[in-house]
């Protein structure tokens, strides 16, 4: 890891928010420029080692012009912070679920609905087509970030600690954790569970002590942040695929010459695609693991979850997407 981990979050954000008062990216001695990478993923995710190989390549193509430091694990605080300190410019990456950014543009949230993407595939044609030029010009426009790579996180399922999950009517006053993103909301209440919005930094603590009875997660995220451990049953809902979305400051980027931006951006599409491969394999192998450690697996009935979800979802957000945006994604 490295030297940023020294520092203590409130050290750095008063010498960043410093920075961006001054009008100036913040820099290291020695550095031409810094850019500092933020995530609320554990160190041991694939994300994170790709974050990594990234900086390398980007630091040795430019000579060393360009050092990204990464800090993941939340270190400089909850999706909602780190993506507002993306913003504002205290930071100048960060990579977080596709939803999390509909707070500042609303059509992003559809590019994490539930049951909108057939398959990983589907997520990247759409995320190469002028759909995502669209919404990433309205990003850049209102909130001073541009879009410029995507990651495969997973397909989401449903852990539970002491309930047996088969139908949707099991989830009755279930309280399920999930992200701090309304759609996710809808589809929990469409279930009749009990959405719990909670950083993911706290919900290992939460489950354990039963201050939530479940979340929904992929499968390598269940791994890397030990969910196995404190919960019983692995519910296979597959309800939603999660691209995570890559987004840099604009001033940033401007700042940045030709040479540093094409290196950033081909480190960003060549090593995300290593990530995602890895996260296919773990999916691919991961339920046995979870099940050799104890985990009960759950084939549950699957039309009776998504039924009411693409009963609920589509209208209740379409103002919010823009008409027609939901069949534009799904003729890809």
């Amino acid at each position: 890891m490295n030297d940023s981990t020294h520092w203590t979050r409130r050290k750095w954000m008063g010498a960043a928010l410093a920075g961006v008062a001054a009008g100036t990216l913040p820099a290291r001695a020695g550095a031409a420029t810094t850019l500092r990478w933020a995530t609320v993923l554990p160190a041991n995710h694939p994300s994170v080692a790709m974050m990594e190989r990234v900086a390398k390549q980007v630091r040795d193509e430019t000579g060393g012009a360009v050092d990204i430091q990464t800090f993941p694990a939340g270190q400089l605080g909850s999706s909602r912070d780190i993506i507002e300190s993306a913003s504002s410019g205290a930071i100048q990456i960060v990579d977080e679920g596709a939803a999390q950014f509909g707070q500042f543009v609303p059509q992003f949230s559809i590019l994490e609905a539930p049951y909108i993407w057939r398959d990983p595939q589907h997520v990247r044609r759409v995320l190469a087509s002028p759909i995502l030029d669209e919404m990433n010009a309205l990003l850049i426009a209102k909130r001073s970030m541009r879009v410029i790579g995507s990651t495969y996180y997973g397909k989401r399922h449903v852990t539970s600690g002491t309930r047996a999950i088969k139908t949707i009517d099991d989830m009755k006053g279930f309280k399920l954790r999930i992200p701090e993103v309304d759609t996710f909301r809808a589809m929990a209440e469409a279930w009749g569970a009990r959405p719990t919005p909670l950083n993911i930094g706290e919900l290992y603590l939460a489950l354990s002590q039963g201050a939530v009875d479940g979340q929904e997660n992929p499968l390598p995220t269940i791994q890397s942040n030990k969910f196995f451990e404190v919960q019983k049953y692995l519910v296979l809902t597959g309800h939603i695929i999660t691209p995570r979305l890559i987004v840099v400051n604009e001033t940033a980027w401007q700042a940045l010459d030709a040479k540093a931006r094409q290196s950033l951006k081909g480190a960003v599409t060549t090593h995300g695609i290593a990530q995602d491969n890895e996260i296919l394999a773990q999916e691919a192998k991961l339920v046995d693991t979870f099940m050799a450690g104890g985990m009960t697996i759950i084939d549950p009935d699957l039309d009776s979850f998504r039924r009411p979800v693409l009963a609920a979802l589509p209208p209740k957000f379409e103002a919010k997407w823009g008409k027609g945006l939901w069949e534009r994604i799904a003729a890809y």
